[in-house]
């Protein structure tokens, strides 16, 4: 991207802060996690840092999971690049864990383990595998009994599968910001006109 996504203005505010607004619509608590020196923009939510550097979105899990202990049992993980991550898909997935580790969608073939659902339990598998060197998010999620999500299942929800967009290219950023000005998600109304 050649700048930090988090900073990257979307709207009124920062991408990151309209993540953090967005999942707060659907899950209560949220928190952050970011890289041991990263700088991110203002948040009403805690953050925590990684315990180790340059481990990766595993890493990232295993230190929310651990900042979550006896909060809650199961958690919402996103990354900070889906600006159109839709709160309706982020409750549809934790109604779909039934009595699974992980909730995970499979998306034309492809994981999203970075929009899914863990429960804590995931958390010593998670060390685990760090301990190993293991870093990969695919691994932790084969690994663990998962409940695999289909399209079919979040389409009334997010029928276009807007909220497994990312930006990772300028191209795409700009793009996004193209489609944000023309359309206001439903999800953002109330956000606008506060």
């Amino acid at each position: 991207m050649g700048q930090p996504k988090a900073w990257l203005p979307f709207g009124p505010e920062r991408l990151l802060q309209r993540l953090v607004r967005q999942v707060s619509l659907a899950v209560s608590p949220v928190l952050v996690v970011s890289a041991t020196d990263q700088d991110l923009p203002s948040v009403d939510v805690p953050i925590v840092r990684d315990s180790a550097p340059d481990c990766g979105p595993l890493e990232g899990l295993a230190t929310g999971l651990k900042a979550l202990q006896g909060q809650v049992d199961a958690a919402f993980v996103t990354s900070c690049d889906v600006p159109f991550l839709r709160p309706t898909l982020i409750r549809r997935l934790i109604e779909l864990l039934d009595d699974r580790w992980a909730c995970v969608p499979r998306i034309d073939g492809r994981w999203h383990p970075l929009t899914a659902v863990y429960r804590l339990e995931a958390l010593e598998i998670a060390l685990q595998m760090l301990a190993a060197g293991q870093r990969r998010m695919i691994d932790l999620v084969q690994s663990l009994p998962t409940r695999i999500v289909e399209a079919v299942e979040l389409r009334d929800v997010d029928p276009t599968l807007a909220s497994f967009r990312n930006v990772n290219t300028p191209e795409d950023y700009a793009s996004a910001l193209r489609e944000f000005a023309l359309v206001c998600q439903p999800d953002d109304a109330s956000a606008r006109s506060s």
